[in-house]
């Protein structure tokens, strides 16, 4: 509770101070952020993260599909549950099948 009651300040404050300070402020850090988005530097710095970013998920995604033992999710539905992989187990472990009624 007393996180959202100093969130709520903290909101209640930068509103006032926001109000305060008006449109030409507003504008002001609006036209520097632009500036700096629009950096030759900010847009290389942005282009290597991007790459690195796309590398790493196609890394991770290798990864993940060398673990998945399904390759689609039609495979993965047509897996037994595992109340069936135990009844396979335990006829296979006393050589009955799985269909036949136990005596």
């Amino acid at each position: 509770m007393r996180y959202r009651i100093t969130f709520a300040a903290g909101l209640a404050i930068g509103y006032v101070l926001g109000a305060k300070a008006g449109k030409a402020r507003y504008e002001q850090i609006a036209r520097t952020a632009r500036r700096i988005a629009e950096s030759p530097a900010v847009q290389e710095t942005a282009g290597l993260v991007g790459a690195q970013v796309g590398n790493a998920g196609k890394a991770v995604y290798t990864k993940v599909n060398e673990k998945l033992p399904v390759d689609s999710v039609k495979d993965f539905l047509a897996r037994p549950t595992d109340e069936e992989s135990d009844e396979l187990r335990t006829s296979n472990l006393n050589g009955s099948s799985p269909d036949e009624p136990v005596p």
